[in-house]
C-alpha cells in the first residue's frame, strides 16, 4: 500500500451513498473512520490536501509524540474543562498504546510518559491506513467538499461527484500550520449548523522579539537552556531556546498558552540555583568571577550576555553577600516583553474552536443537528504539549465511532 499517497481521487469513488462521511484525514479522522468500518459501517474520508495524516508525520520532529501516558482532564484547556473527561476516559493511553505494540511499532519513552515513535511517524500513520484498508475504508485526497445538505442524510460534493451520508463526523483540526492543509471550514460548517465558537488563537508556538529583547537576545540563536517560564500565573519549568526571531523551546511553547498580547514573561535563568550556591562559590575561589561562575551554569555566550545586561562582571570575593542576593535575584527573575507570537504559521495547536455546550461529551454529536460529529481539534479542547493532543484526537475519535 502506497501509504499517506491518493488512494483515489474524488471522481474514483465508488458509489454515492455511506454510513459515514469523515471530512478531514487526519490523526482523529483516520482513527475514527477505521473503528467505524470495523464496526460494519461503510465509510468514506474526504481529505482536501494531496496526501493524508501530514501533521502526524511532521509532529515531534518526524517521530511523532503519539501519547502521554499520564494524560488526564487536567492537561486540557477548555470553556468547558469538564467536557473531555468522557472520553478520556473511554479510551485511555494505555489502549493506544497495545495497538502501537500490536502493530510491531516501536517506541521511546523521551521524558516522564511521553511517547514516540522509535523509528518514524511514517510507521504510525501507515497503522492507520493499513486499519482503514483492512476495514474497508475509502480515501479520497484532494478532495475539496461542499456540503449541499446539512441534515441526515447529509449530502456532499467534490468536483463533480455527489455523495450521500447518513452520519457526518468533522474531523478537520484547527488553524494551525496552513501550509500543510489547516483551513477554517470545520467552524464555518459549525456555524452554519447553529454553534458557538470560542474565539481561536494560536497555541503552543513560539515567541517573536523586536527592539530592545531582540537585541539582547537573536543573534544568541541556536543557545538552549533549562529555564522556568512564568506567563500570566502558569509557571513551566523546561528548555528554551533562542531563535532567530525570538524565544521557542518547550517552556516557551507551554508558556504562550497563557501569554496575552502586551505582557511581560518572567524568565528564571537559574531554576535550580540558591543563594548559599553563590555565597559558597565566593568563598571558595578568590578569583571567580560572576560570569565565570554563571558559564558553570548556562552556556558561555548566553552567561556572559546576562551579566553584561545585569550590571557587569564583578569579582564574587569583592562584592557583598547583598549586592551578590541582588545579582542573583535578578537572573532568576528576568522580565521580558515578547513583541508577539509567530501565529498559526508555527502554532502547534489552535485554541478555542466549536464551543462544547451543545455537543454531547459521550457521542461528540452534535445537539443541533442530529447525525453531525465534531472529533479533535475543531473542539474547544487544547491539550498541553507532550503528546496530550494526540490523546484527545483518538479519545474523541473512539468515543464518536462507537456512537456511530
Amino acid at each position: 500500500m502506497n501509504h499517506g499517497q491518493p488512494l483515489s481521487s474524488p471522481a474514483a469513488i465508488p458509489g454515492d451513498r455511506f454510513d459515514v462521511a469523515v471530512i478531514g484525514g487526519g490523526a482523529a479522522g483516520l482513527f475514527c473512520a477505521a473503528e467505524a468500518a470495523e464496526r460494519g459501517l461503510s465509510v468514506v474520508v474526504l481529505e482536501h490536501a494531496n496526501k493524508v495524516g501530514k501533521k502526524i508525520l511532521m509532529s515531534g520532529g518526524g517521530r511523532c509524540n503519539f501519547t502521554h501516558l499520564h494524560a488526564s482532564p487536567d492537561n486540557y484547556r477548555s470553556q468547558n474543562p469538564h467536557f473531555c473527561r468522557s472520553a478520556l476516559a473511554g479510551f485511555s493511553p494505555y489502549e493506544f498504546l497495545s495497538r502501537v505494540e500490536a502493530a510491531g511499532i516501536g517506541w521511546v519513552e523521551k521524558s516522564p510518559g511521553q511517547l514516540f515513535c522509535a523509528k518514524s511517524a511514517k510507521d504510525l500513520l501507515a497503522m492507520l491506513l493499513t486499519d482503514c484498508e483492512q476495514a474497508g475504508v475509502q480515501i479520497a485526497v484532494n478532495a475539496a467538499v461542499e456540503v449541499t445538505t446539512l441534515q441526515a442524510p447529509f449530502t456532499l460534493r467534490t468536483g463533480s461527484r455527489q455523495l450521500s451520508a447518513g452520519k457526518l463526523v468533522i474531523a478537520t483540526g484547527g488553524l494551525s500550520i496552513p501550509k500543510m492543509g489547516a483551513s477554517g471550514f470545520g467552524l464555518d460548517l459549525a456555524r452554519a449548523a447553529g454553534h458557538a465558537i470560542i474565539p481561536t488563537r494560536a497555541g503552543l508556538v513560539p515567541f517573536t522579539l523586536t527592539g530592545r529583547p531582540a537585541e539582547e537576545f537573536c543573534d544568541l540563536a541556536g543557545i538552549s537552556t533549562p529555564v522556568t517560564l512564568q506567563a500570566g500565573a502558569a509557571s513551566y519549568t523546561d528548555a528554551l531556546l533562542i531563535t532567530h526571531r525570538g524565544l521557542s523551546g518547550p517552556a516557551v511553547l507551554q508558556a504562550s498558552s497563557h501569554w496575552n498580547a502586551g505582557d511581560a514573561i518572567t524568565i528564571n535563568w537559574l531554576p535550580g540555583a540558591q543563594l548559599d550556591d553563590l555565597l559558597t562559590a565566593k568563598g571558595s575561589h578568590r578569583q571567580l568571577s560572576l560570569h565565570k561562575w554563571l558559564a558553570q551554569q548556562l552556556p558561555d555566550r548566553l552567561a556572559q550576555r546576562l551579566v553584561e545586561r545585569s550590571g557587569g562582571d564583578c569579582n564574587l570575593q569583592q562584592s557583598s553577600n547583598a549586592t551578590l542576593a541582588q545579582r542573583l535575584q535578578a537572573l532568576q527573575s528576568w522580565s521580558l516583553k515578547p513583541s508577539g507570537t509567530e501565529g498559526y504559521r508555527t502554532a502547534e495547536v489552535t485554541e478555542g474552536g466549536i464551543a462544547t455546550d451543545e455537543v454531547s461529551s459521550k457521542t461528540l454529536e452534535s445537539r443541533r443537528v442530529s447525525g453531525l460529529h465534531f472529533i479533535g481539534e475543531v473542539l474547544d479542547v487544547t491539550g498541553e504539549l507532550g503528546g496530550y493532543n494526540f490523546q484527545w484526537a483518538w479519545a474523541s475519535a473512539m468515543a464518536c465511532a462507537r456512537a456511530l
